[in-house]
């Protein structure tokens, strides 16, 4: 048997309400606000500290920011880049952009200076919305204003505050109690009352081809090299909120957790644009605080909670955990990195809930794959799943991409579908190198069961070369977390001079004050895996290197082990 598309063996484990094929409508992306605030105009659609925004009133804010642009002369087509974490101002921004046919740059809100040179100036972004806080250690618009006198072609900056939409007594805590400074900004327009100023009517409708039309221009991590930005249509970002809206069957009424990045393609999708497609209310968290989520799980009866799976560690090993009760949660679909086994299932056990892996990319708007969730659902440990309505998938040999590779055998994952991007902003040479009649080379390497269920290896450029032998780290990660004292592991390769490449695993405890030696978990994971990729180094950290995100930066490990040797 082939692991070819034609037979689409996955189909027999959808979920029962799923539809076999979608009509997504050819709408621009900011249907989804428009028709939600039509359909129910009254109900929540933000909750940021108990400051509540309905979806009526946030529709108007949008359209408040469209009618700004206008007036300023900002139109279609035009990069705005929104620096901001999960604020309201972002969820305001975003879809008062699309409203005028402009593209949103999302941009990580703690890039320093010459990342924000770079992105800005590669995206050709006009205008940016940013804080102006000092939030310690934070200084989130310092690192801007370096960059500011190299972006030729910025016109208008746009700041606003942490506190901006807080309630009216957090807003006069917020400053001696968290120590937020609020600084004034020279040659910049103050977001909140430039909103004022503006209509609350829809602006005029921008012609836009939601097929051809790019909404969001999302650039790529950066861990595997320069990051480049992927065109993300208007029907690539609203394809992919119709299938996962189908895919958890999201409902009216339920609680979004949306603390995974807004400026992250997972967080955008995944948290926000879903949330909105459905009527549903995001209760908004800036950053990640392990008892901060806890209490507003507790607090809010949190029932959808889209994270990745540094995050659900770190609930797990927090010592207060049994205090707070969390099992509204009901359903939680990890991505953006891998999600251990022993994680899922400890987390499914506490919760009570539905914790699977899926999985996606920032090319693919960004998910095309997900275990189904629900009653009776086949989720398969250690799977990213199967693909989602009209999508497709399969495995094809790492050196041509042309040749499909038999059920059961490793080879590069390949997508089509939808949600797949137009291409590289500005990079048409790396474009035709990702694409191969068709289909998009994720640069993952993964197999297929005869059930259809997707697993993935690991990715192409983390392979280690140990004496020929070929290890792939996430197997090793594997083991190295069924460990009862491991608390979080990377595995990368290292020069070793009779090897060529050795294994070195980098260990957090959980607790130091409890270390095995690397001599007992050498001899535990020999139990477990070939001694070929039985980590031969081993170096216990306190912490590991991430994205804000929450995924280990392996390429991080490799560049401080070089330094160190």
């Amino acid at each position: 048997m082939q692991s070819t598309v034609t037979e689409r063996p996955w189909k027999k484990f959808y979920p029962k309400h799923i539809r076999p094929n979608i009509d997504y409508p050819k709408e621009p992306l900011q249907s989804l606000l428009i028709n939600s605030a039509t359909k129910y105009p009254d109900s929540i659609a933000l909750n940021f500290q108990g400051k509540k925004l309905s979806y009526k009133e946030l529709n108007e804010l949008a359209n408040q920011f469209a009618n700004g642009l206008i007036s300023l002369g900002i139109s279609k087509d035009a990069k705005i880049a929104v620096i901001l974490p999960n604020l309201p101002q972002f969820v305001i921004c975003f879809y008062g952009a699309l409203k005028v046919g402009s593209i949103i740059v999302p941009c990580n809100p703690l890039y320093r200076e010459k990342e924000i040179e770079f992105q800005l100036n590669d995206a050709e972004a006009e205008v940016v919305v940013i804080l102006n806080n000092v939030y310690p250690p934070n200084d989130f618009y310092a690192e801007f204003e370096k960059a500011r006198p190299h972006l030729p072609k910025l016109r208008h900056v746009f700041v606003t505050s942490i506190t901006d939409y807080l309630p009216p007594i957090k807003k006069q805590l917020a400053g001696p109690v968290r120590k937020i400074k609020t600084l004034k900004k020279t040659d910049t327009v103050n977001l909140v009352d430039f909103l004022s100023k503006q209509s609350k009517k829809e602006p005029p409708s921008a012609q836009i081809d939601p097929v051809e039309d790019i909404a969001v221009l999302q650039y790529t991590g950066g861990t595997t090299g320069i990051s480049k930005g992927a065109m993300l249509t208007h029907y690539n970002l609203l394809s992919n909120t119709i299938m996962l809206m189908d895919w958890t069957h999201s409902e009216k009424g339920d609680k979004v957790l949306a603390v995974i990045p807004f400026f992250h393609i997972y967080g955008l999708t995944v948290a926000m644009n879903s949330a909105i497609n459905v009527g549903e209310e995001m209760v908004l968290l800036p950053a990640f605080h392990v008892k901060e989520v806890l209490e507003t799980i507790h607090k809010h009866g949190i029932a959808i909670f889209p994270g990745v799976a540094t995050m659900y560690i770190a609930l797990l090993n927090f010592p207060d955990l049994p205090k707070y009760s969390i099992r509204t949660v009901r359903k939680c679909v990890s991505g953006a990195a891998p999600l251990p086994v022993e994680v899922q299932k400890k987390f499914n056990e506490i919760t009570g809930g539905n914790l699977v892996e899926g999985y996606g990319l920032t090319e693919a708007s960004p998910v095309t794959h997900c275990n189904p969730i629900g009653d009776g659902a086949v989720v398969k440990a250690g799977s990213i799943g199967v693909p989602l309505p009209d999508t497709d998938a399969k495995i094809v040999d790492t050196e041509t991409g042309l040749r499909d590779m038999p059920v059961g055998e490793e080879g590069e994952l390949a997508i089509k579908g939808p949600q797949v991007m137009k291409g590289y902003w500005n990079r048409r040479d790396e474009t035709a190198t990702v694409f191969k009649n068709g289909w998009l080379l994720t640069g993952d390497i993964a197999k297929m069961d005869g059930d259809g269920y997707f697993y993935i290896v690991d990715r192409k450029k983390d392979l280690i070369d140990a004496s020929g032998f070929k290890v792939w780290p996430r197997e090793v990660e594997e083991v190295l977390f069924t460990h009862p004292d491991i608390k979080e592991a990377a595995v990368v390769g290292v020069k070793d001079q009779y090897r060529g490449e050795t294994v070195k695993a980098f260990i957090v405890l959980k607790d130091k004050n409890k270390n095995p030696g690397a001599e007992a978990i050498q001899f535990y994971c020999k139990s477990l895996i070939a001694p070929y990729k039985v980590p031969k180094i081993f170096e216990f950290r306190d912490e590991l290197p991430k994205t804000l995100v929450g995924k280990v930066l392996r390429r991080k490990l490799r560049e401080e082990n070089s330094a160190a040797s």
